[in-house]
Order: structure tokens, then C-alpha cells, then sequence
């Protein structure tokens, strides 16, 4: 049983315009410690795989929330949940304090699709009923390339 999904499409360019008006914060107020690091060093090979990646993680944050059903509300917050990835490259979502227990509490579980192409980004969320504490087989267990 379903209890929801959530979508959404981001244009890179407009997360580029972004950066630059907000001097690179909007990277630090998006992305949780483990996804600004990766985003560091995917900018440090290529300006443009960085914004992708920050993009997809814009996008891959509010489809989590539309899934949810919370939106941007407490306690969902752009630094919440982390979009990790699982040593086969599937992407899963690490929630921290608050927003964790709020998943716990409600027994859900939350796979998450991101991918992008030239100009876009977009990302695909489904919440479930899994089973308190439940979450995406070996989550624990980040590849080195999220570290």
C-alpha cells in the first residue's frame, strides 16, 4: 500500500543562478554534511557535475517531502535527509534526528529516484508502510563513494 509519492523537476540553470546570488550558500543550506562533501569533490572535477548533483538532491529533498505529505515543514528540513548511496549505486534517503523518529514512529519507508539530463533534474519518491525502524536493505552500510 502506497501512502505517497512525490515528484519534481528542477531546471540546473536555475540552481546555477541560485549559487551564484547566494555566493555557493544555497549548497550549504541544502545539503547535509556527507552530500556537501560529495558535492565538493564532484565540483572540484567539473563546475558542471557539481550542479547537477546539487540539482538532483534540490529535487530528490522535495519529492521526499511531497511523499511524506509534510512538504517543507518540521520536521523536514533541506538538511534532514540526505540522499546517500548504497555500494550498487542505488540512491536511499538517511534521515537524521527528528525527521528519523517521525518516519519511525509512522513505520515508513521512503525509496527515492533522482537522475538528470543536459538541463533538468528530476526526482521520484514513493513512501510505504514498512515496519517501524524499516529502511532500504545494507542503508547502514554508505558506498565509499557518499563518504
Amino acid at each position: 500500500m502506497i501512502y505517497g509519492i512525490g515528484t519534481d523537476i528542477i531546471q540546473i540553470d536555475r540552481v546555477q543562478g541560485v549559487m551564484e546570488r547566494t555566493r555557493g550558500r544555497f549548497a550549504e543550506k541544502v545539503l547535509g554534511p556527507q552530500e556537501l562533501q560529495k558535492y565538493h569533490a564532484r565540483k572540484a572535477r567539473s563546475e558542471k557535475r557539481g550542479l547537477a548533483f546539487l540539482a538532483t538532491r534540490f529535487a530528490a529533498k522535495e519529492a521526499f517531502s511531497k511523499a511524506i505529505g509534510l512538504g517543507m515543514r518540521w520536521p523536514m528540513t533541506w538538511r534532514a535527509m540526505e540522499l546517500l548511496n548504497l555500494p550498487s549505486g542505488e540512491p536511499y534517503p538517511h534521515c537524521h534526528g527528528e525527521l528519523d523518529a517521525w518516519l519511525r514512529e509512522r513505520g515508513l519507508v521512503v525509496r527515492v529516484s533522482v537522475s538528470d539530463e543536459h538541463d533538468y533534474a528530476v526526482a521520484f519518491a514513493i513512501a510505504e508502510p514498512g515496519g517501524a525502524g524499516v529502511s532500504p536493505p545494507l542503508a547502514s552500510q554508505p558506498s565509499e563513494e557518499s563518504k
